[in-house]
């Protein structure tokens, strides 16, 4: 039994009840779970409680397929004051990480190791980490946070430990919250939402935009951490981990200056380890609003794919399409009186073959419909991120000589911007939407940069090279439905 006696999951939101009941289709990949009669009865709507073996064992089933999530609050508490060591990697920086220390300090006596990775003047580090009585590790030159956080781990002698930047604000519970999670012995890693920081600079426009679509802002929406899902990796802004699950997988990659978090994600769920991202569990991080400083962080960002490529291959795609939608997508951008026909005739065969490996299940067809479109939406969404995040380069130098070519451009920036401003979950607030649209374009542009620096520098065009998935045609006993729509994968991000 993983999942303690009393523990909660609720379906997540994309799962949808079929059937009468008898069964469940979502999950990542898509794929239908029939329910036996007993299994039926463990749920009540979308909610399971784990009262006995039977239902732990469909609990452990919905919770590693993506159909549903643990809800924290169900979860037995931990002890945090005495079980967990806060890591902070610090370069300079003294007076954010005095208010950091400042509300670490608010809610608990944990040790608090400060690494303070060759800062310019150590003396307000150090100033600042005895104030709040945290121990100083001063190392003689710059290793970068990667190495920094592995210096800090070497110092923890608890059973977790929590790694949370200089520049972000730890709401009270925070940790508390994710310590729940760690009564599923299967968890390794459990990460808040990261809000931005209300402040002078989160008023600034870019402030406002970051605070609207920063890359650390995962969404308010539970998730397991996995390649290929919505969520496929979680940033290191503040991860509480178990100490020994990181010291077997050998710590962050010091080798690497941004991704690293990327890398230990990938890493970690590679050898079977579950990561769960809680955005119940809160931080703020101090985004930049400089535009000089914001633009050339994106960029870094984007630097970042080469490496991951190197590294993962399988998981670093910029766009991962089924052959079908793929088709689709080339038939449309293509722009010829055959495309509308083309493209209509993918979605009709795809739908027919979906409802193919739902038969047994009532309205097949209108359940095949709503993957179908699903499969579409997706992949005309990953065309413009091509288009205009990490193929710029090429869209620009194909606008320079033809007409389909600007349309297309034209068509992802304008719908991309359209879709995000009308359907964000947190809307831009005070920003209209043509500096929005304006913001959007510059980071694109930025962490396309990026991207292909890296690639330049690393002679390989693996990072920009989409991945075409395959469905392999499942067995009677293990049906699923075809992968309906590959997740637009969310750029990595340090």
């Amino acid at each position: 039994m993983t999942l303690p006696s009393g523990s909660v999951v609720v379906l997540d939101r994309h799962a949808r009840v079929v059937d009468g009941g008898r069964a469940l289709l979502g999950g990542h990949p898509t794929r239908l779970l029939r329910l036996t009669p007993r299994a039926q009865r463990l749920l009540t709507g979308r909610v399971l409680r784990v009262r006995d073996r039977a239902g732990a064992v469909l609990a452990e089933r919905l919770v590693d397929t993506g159909l549903a999530h643990p809800v924290a609050a169900s979860l037995p508490p931990g002890d945090a004051e005495h079980t967990v060591t806060y890591v902070v990697p610090v370069r300079d920086r003294a007076d954010r990480l005095d208010r950091l220390l400042a509300g670490i300090r608010a809610g608990t006596e944990a040790p608090v190791v400060v690494v303070d990775d060759a800062s310019c003047d150590p003396r307000p580090v150090a100033e600042a980490s005895a104030r709040h009585h945290a121990r100083v590790l001063a190392l003689p030159v710059n290793v970068g946070p990667a190495g920094a956080r592995n210096a800090g781990l070497r110092e923890v002698r608890t059973p977790y430990v929590v790694f949370v930047d200089s520049d972000v604000v730890l709401a009270p519970g925070t940790v508390d919250v994710l310590l729940r999670h760690f009564a599923d012995p299967a968890v390794v890693m459990a990460v808040p939402r990261v809000t931005g920081l209300a402040g002078p600079d989160s008023t600034r426009w870019l402030g406002r935009y970051e605070n609207a679509r920063s890359s650390l802002d995962l969404g308010r929406h539970p998730a397991a951490v996995r390649p290929g899902t919505p969520v496929s990796w979680v940033p290191s802004a503040c991860m509480l981990v178990r100490a020994d699950a990181l010291r077997d997988a050998g710590g962050f990659d010091a080798g690497m200056r941004v991704g690293e978090d990327v890398d230990l994600c990938w890493r970690l769920t590679a050898d079977g380890a579950r990561i769960r991202y809680e955005p119940a569990a809160r931080v703020a991080h101090e985004h930049r609003a400089d535009p000089a400083a914001w633009f050339r962080r994106k960029a870094e960002y984007g630097t970042g794919a080469h490496p991951l490529a190197s590294r993962h291959p399988a998981h670093i795609a910029p766009a991962v399409l089924a052959p079908w939608s793929a088709a689709l997508l080339v038939a449309l951008i293509a722009q010829r009186r055959w495309s509308l026909p083309v493209a209509g005739g993918l979605a009709v065969t795809a739908t027919v073959r979906n409802a193919e490996r739902l038969k047994g299940v009532e309205q097949p067809l209108r359940h095949a419909a709503r993957l179908t479109a699903l499969g579409s939406a997706s992949a005309l969404m990953q065309g413009a991120a091509l288009l205009t995040r990490h193929w710029w380069p090429l869209t620009a130098a194909g606008c320079l000589v033809s007409r389909r070519v600007r349309r297309a451009a034209a068509v992802a920036a304008l719908a991309d911007v359209t879709l995000e401003t009308l359907g964000r979950e947190t809307p831009p607030t005070g920003l209209d939407p043509v500096r929005y649209a304006v913001a959007r374009r510059l980071d694109d542009l930025a962490y396309g940069s990026g991207v292909w620096l890296s690639a330049l520098r690393g002679r390989s065009t693996a990072a920009l090279r989409p991945r075409i998935v395959r469905t392999r045609r499942p067995s009677p006993r293990q049906r699923a439905a075809p992968r309906a729509a590959a997740p637009p994968p969310r750029s990595p991000a340090a």
